[in-house]
């Protein structure tokens, strides 16, 4: 049997579907929580809607660093490995992020974290990327801890001259996925960008410049999701620090991903999961639409067809495939003639 994903190649290659959401956690407590949630929504979903990050940079109080990360590793390797938080077909994904590459306890934190636990890591997060050379640097610390394990690096674009390395450091064949540190790049403007912009406007309101909204933030977003796009990376949007908002937050989410090409979100807390979920899915009559093309194109080996009087072809098979792997992504109900593409 062909599988789309080896029919359906697109002009780059894609790295792997990554989780449409990324949850991030850092004091003890929370991560071990974070982690027995992803378990929970990996058996009501059946696949792994979310990653796990887990904080060895914003999570450690100060002086507490190596302490940090040996509970990281440690958290690494029990959920790893504990078959109750496992299904039988989907391994739960869990990645740590760690300090920046020019920071005291950015080896230390390699070494404890990779170097423990390398085969658990889904993927190692790097904050604090300003170029090629910082990624060349992490990814020489990780190698040499990881004894053999290739582990894949995401990286986080947080100020103005990253922003402008974007493409270069997407280029680069061990970057996975590219975060945009929004709070950051606010605050390195010094004050020419306004607090309001690392925030959400109400729904009512046309006028303040939120992020979603002010020209230079949108700009960064917009060539981070544009350099991954160009190399086959994953574009992960940045938080949205109203907790609560569940509505305001699928809005944000949805917006992201049909307006600035984002394909992945970050969650800080446990309530903006779903939300993230129900803003990157697919609608239902997407998928339903999706599922007839690709069904139908399967079943004439993949050459052109007519669906209600139109015509497809492997570019628009692409597309349609990619409406099905977002809705496995987040969760949606697969239809039968096409699950076992999913298996």
């Amino acid at each position: 049997m062909q599988h789309p994903r080896d029919i359906l190649l697109g002009a780059q290659a894609r790295p792997g579907v990554l989780p449409v959401c990324d949850h991030y956690s850092g004091a003890p407590a929370r991560m071990h929580k974070s982690l027995v949630l992803q378990a929970e929504l990996l058996q009501e979903f059946g696949a792994c809607v979310l990653d796990v990050t887990l904080d060895c940079e914003d999570g450690a109080p100060a002086g507490g660093e190596v302490e940090q990360a040996h509970t990281v590793r440690e958290l690494l390797t029990r959920f790893s490995a504990l078959s109750d938080v496992q299904s039988a077909l989907v391994r739960p994904r869990i990645g740590a992020r760690v300090h920046a590459v020019d920071h005291a306890y950015f080896e230390s934190d390699v070494a404890i974290v990779v170097g423990g636990a390398a085969a658990a890591l889904s993927y190692l997060m790097v904050p604090k990327v300003e170029s090629v050379n910082d990624v060349n640097q992490a990814v020489e610390a990780m190698d040499a801890a990881a004894g053999g394990v290739m582990v894949p690096l995401h990286v986080l674009i947080e100020s103005p001259a990253a922003v402008q390395q974007a493409f270069a450091i997407a280029a680069h064949p061990r970057v996975q996925s590219l975060s945009f540190g929004l709070m950051d790049f606010v605050s390195a403007h010094g004050g020419a960008i306004p607090a309001a912009a690392m925030g959400l406007r109400v729904a009512d309101d046309a006028v303040t410049l939120d992020q979603f909204h002010h020209p230079l933030v949108v700009r960064a977003k917009l060539e981070i999701a544009s350099a991954c796009q160009a190399y086959g990376k994953v574009p992960s949007h940045c938080v949205v620090t109203e907790l609560r908002d569940a509505q305001a937050l699928e809005r944000a989410a949805r917006y992201a991903a049909t307006a600035l090409g984002y394909t992945r979100m970050w969650s800080i807390h446990p309530d903006q999961i779903r939300p993230i979920l129900r803003g990157f899915a697919p609608m239902a009559s997407e998928v339903d639409l999706a599922a007839r093309i690709v069904h139908a194109a399967s079943q004439s080996e993949w050459a052109p067809i007519a669906v209600d009087g139109k015509l497809h072809d492997r570019a628009s098979y692409r597309y349609f495939w990619q409406v099905l792997e977002r809705a496995h992504q987040t969760g949606q109900a697969i239809p039968a003639e096409l699950q076992h593409y999913f298996v």
